[in-house]
């Protein structure tokens, strides 16, 4: 076992227990599942039976078991405290995103975690979807020419639930646009380099709790493109395509269903080996466009063999907590800029 990673994980159900813990941790080669804690101990129970863990019934009893790192995977609210408690007990820490409710609780959880020498990593997860990084690549080579626009959606269907924790910005922090849209920004910066302005919309179309259920984000990238998110709690599932579309000077990547849970979906690449003259009728080949079909990748396996990993080489990892802290201050920009009706200097 001296190549794996023995985790813990804070928050068993939900995600955790949807994806993470299945097809993440037990699925890794260099991890290996140890304990797990939740409130909710029916589900705390139902959960290690299932992958032959621990189920412990505190935080302290979770850090007193034999791990080195831990997902947490609870409400944002509790996101800080969790940390700090985890880092001074030399834990290493892969947090869901938001890694706190505020700018200041992300910088605060860096820091402990810097102070007590743990690595801090951010749940960020689509990252590491295979055609994402296959479109990263082509535009990193130039194929796509200048970056000239890129637009990321992110939606579902998510009605009034008796104690939804994202569905109150006490314990969530926000709505669609701090659940979903934290995705798709850091993608968009992921493919576009770093956001210099944003402006943005919220708003409560169809649902009445106190968290947004429909955003829209206007954002201004240092380079010069521009680009926009648009995430909703309020539309079907089936309905929401969850579209990503990457425009260049030397042509186009779009995609279908590559933004979400899943390993794949459906992403074409239409790019132009020169830059011909001015075209009146404006003729369009749909012909033409290349099919990225890359061997699929499970995005929870992937962060977890890539956060294991960099514990054992003593290293940062891919997903670090820069990139939380990254995200933490876009939305939060994000939001004023939706109270004041400004465009907002990130």
């Amino acid at each position: 076992m001296e190549n794996k990673i023995k985790w813990g994980v804070i928050g068993s159900g939900g995600i955790a227990r949807r994806r993470t813990i299945p097809e993440g941790i037990i699925k890794s080669e260099h991890a290996e599942l140890i304990a797990v804690y939740d409130v909710n101990t029916d589900v705390n129970t139902s959960v290690a039976q299932l992958y032959n863990a621990t189920a412990v019934n505190s935080l302290t009893e979770l850090l007193e078991s034999d791990i080195e790192a831990v997902y947490i995977a609870s409400p944002a609210n509790r996101h800080l405290d969790q940390v700090m408690t985890c880092a001074k007990s030399k834990k290493h820490i892969l947090c869901e995103k938001p890694l706190g409710l505020t700018v200041e609780e992300a910088e605060k959880a860096i820091s402990v975690c810097r102070e007590e020498g743990v690595l801090l990593g951010t749940g960020f997860m689509m990252r590491f979807l295979a055609q994402h990084q296959a479109a990263l690549k082509l535009i990193e080579e130039g194929k796509l020419g200048a970056p000239v626009y890129g637009r990321a959606q992110l939606s579902c269907w998510y009605p009034p639930i008796e104690g939804a924790w994202r569905q109150d910005p006490q314990t969530s922090g926000g709505g669609s646009l701090m659940d979903m849209g934290s995705h798709c920004i850091d993608l968009l910066e992921m493919f576009f380099g770093k956001v210099k302005s944003v402006s943005c919309f919220i708003n409560n179309r169809i649902h009445s709790y106190k968290s947004e259920d429909t955003a829209i984000v206007s954002l201004y990238f240092e380079n010069g493109a521009l680009g926009t998110v648009d995430t909703c709690f309020c539309i079907p599932d089936n309905s929401s395509k969850n579209m990503l579309e990457l425009y260049g000077s030397r042509g186009s990547i779009i995609a279908s269903g590559t933004i979400g849970q899943g390993s794949s979906g459906e992403m074409t690449a239409y790019l132009e080996d020169d830059q011909s003259g001015y075209d009146a009728q404006q003729t369009r080949n749909i012909e033409k466009g290349i099919r990225i079909i890359p061997q699929p990748v499970n995005t929870y396996l992937a962060e977890i063999e890539e956060f294991s990993c960099a514990i054992l080489e003593k290293r940062e990892s891919v997903n670090d907590a820069e990139l939380g802290l990254r995200s933490q201050r876009i939305l939060s920009a994000c939001y004023r800029s939706a109270k004041t009706r400004e465009v907002i200097d990130i």
